[in-house]
């Protein structure tokens, strides 16, 4: 029976397929690359993992393939690594060879941020918050919003040099497009979106509200640039901008240099994402955890109360004062284990690890929960208890496996911003207020909502009760 010219062509098609598809996994197979579960062409491992509890997912693999284990996205690979001991060789044993995968943050350390320091920015900021929740009157409010905003405000004052008012729309519209487009993010639309960002440019779907967001925030972004291009004082760095601007204008000459426009709008949104997100949705987080341990919460008012007062601000030298109320900080961050699978890096060059052979410029995903969960290294793995960061007589003591949201010689600037900033708004409205919740505290739930990127809490409303 002869087939025709279509069925002779969909034959050889086929036939095609299958013959890619075994030399595909073929050549695989010759890499040395770490175990994992088998990937299928274009799909890749995407029907092993869950794009909801990706990080629960990546878990249970690691109980078959082990701490080191390979993943695909589509047709590249990515190596996951699980537990203390396997992530601390990378990242901090050998942190050279794995780097950021974006554009590093960390040639900005040391910029100039004008005449007031990052800590005055957020003391100023705190003050403003706390005069912002007063006008509540006590009532019981989600505190989500108001906390995104006066985060946003203290990353608008670094890296423009001023902060906005609580009802300005221009950064009411950036956080509603920095809050969708995590949320979008977060689903399989986004994941998807993530390993086919041209394709997914011309399909319809729910990702296409990330295209929307991303140009509405470079918008915002350049126009706050080309302000600063305008008014800039090269003797005289106000913010961030004006700082990378100068940085652009000595470099210029060198045609391989990342300071340029394109870097600067990409650090900028980068800065936006990586601070507003993790540092109000930790303090949210922080605040209904404090409301569910009552004890916890005495215990840090009595030692504000000790150390700081009413009166003045708080600044981060009291935190070198209170060694439990510096428990409680890391505590929290520890259990709200914000970012699960961490911060994506890439290998630098071709590395020997574990036995395996990662390729150069290869994604690692340092699955940060089992590390701040291993229960080697904590004595509360589960729990929250601030006595994983104290020592028999009470004192704070640290912990290696401290990770929140990296790890390594290439830790980005995110992380030290996060750190004061949690401490500061805390003590500030902690300084200021008790808390209260309006439903019985056996009823609050401080279990995530769970998504493909992180862990959030569930909506809540507490009142603020003037101290």
């Amino acid at each position: 029976m002869e087939l025709g010219v279509s069925g002779t062509l969909l034959l050889a098609v086929l036939i095609s397929l299958i013959l890619y598809f075994f030399t595909w996994r073929r050549n695989l197979k010759k890499k040395n690359l770490p175990p994992g579960p088998p990937p299928l062409p274009i799909l890749g491992t995407l029907l092993h993992m869950s794009t909801k509890e990706m990080s629960q997912s990546l878990m249970k693999l690691s109980e078959t393939y082990g701490p080191v284990f390979t993943i695909y996205l589509s047709s590249a690979p990515a190596v996951v690594l699980v537990g203390y001991d396997c992530v601390k060789e990378a990242l901090i044993d050998n942190g050279d060879m794995f780097s950021l995968r974006r554009f590093s943050l960390t040639t900005l350390r040391n910029f100039g941020m004008g005449k007031r320091s990052i800590e005055e920015r957020i003391q100023e900021e705190a003050r403003y918050l706390a005069e912002e929740i007063k006008k509540n009157g006590g009532t019981p409010f989600d505190p989500t919003y108001l906390l995104t905003l006066a985060v946003s405000n203290v990353i608008c004052s670094i890296m423009f040099g001023d902060r906005c008012e609580y009802e300005d729309t221009d950064i009411t519209t950036v956080l509603t497009c920095i809050y969708e487009t995590f949320l979008t993010a977060s689903t399989i639309w986004g994941q998807i979106y993530d390993m086919f960002p041209g394709l997914m440019k011309f399909i319809p779907g729910k990702h296409q509200k990330i295209y929307k967001s991303l140009d509405r925030l470079h918008q915002f972004v350049n126009e706050k640039v080309i302000i600063n291009q305008k008014t800039l004082d090269p003797n005289n760095p106000r913010d961030f901008v004006d700082a990378f601007l100068i940085k652009m204008e000595k470099e210029k000459v060198n045609p391989n240099s990342e300071f340029n426009m394109k870097n600067l709008l990409a650090c900028t949104l980068q800065i936006f994402f990586a601070g507003v997100e993790t540092t109000s949705t930790t303090i949210t987080y922080s605040l209904l955890i404090f409301l569910k341990y009552p004890d916890v919460l005495a215990k840090v008012h009595k030692e504000i109360d000790q150390v700081i007062g009413r009166i003045r601000s708080p600044s981060i030298e009291d935190r070198n004062h209170m060694p439990y109320t510096d428990a409680v900080m890391h505590e929290l961050q520890r259990f709200t284990d914000l970012l699960p699978m961490g911060v994506p890096r890439k290998t630098t060059k071709k590395v020997e690890f574990n036995g395996y052979t990662l390729p150069k410029d290869i994604d690692v995903f340092p699955l940060l929960t089992t590390v701040l969960k291993d229960p080697t290294c904590f004595k509360y793995p589960k729990e929250f208890n601030p006595e994983n960061f104290l020592n028999e007589k009470g004192k704070f003591q640290k912990n290696a496996a401290f990770m929140p949201l990296a790890a390594g010689k290439r830790i980005c600037l995110g992380e030290a911003l996060v750190r004061v900033e949690l401490f500061l708004f805390l003590i500030t409205i902690l300084q200021n207020f008790d808390l209260k919740s309006p439903i019985p505290i056996e009823d609050l739930d401080i279990n995530p909502n769970t998504s493909g990127l992180g862990n959030i809490p569930k909506p809540y409303k507490i009142a603020f009760i003037p101290r």
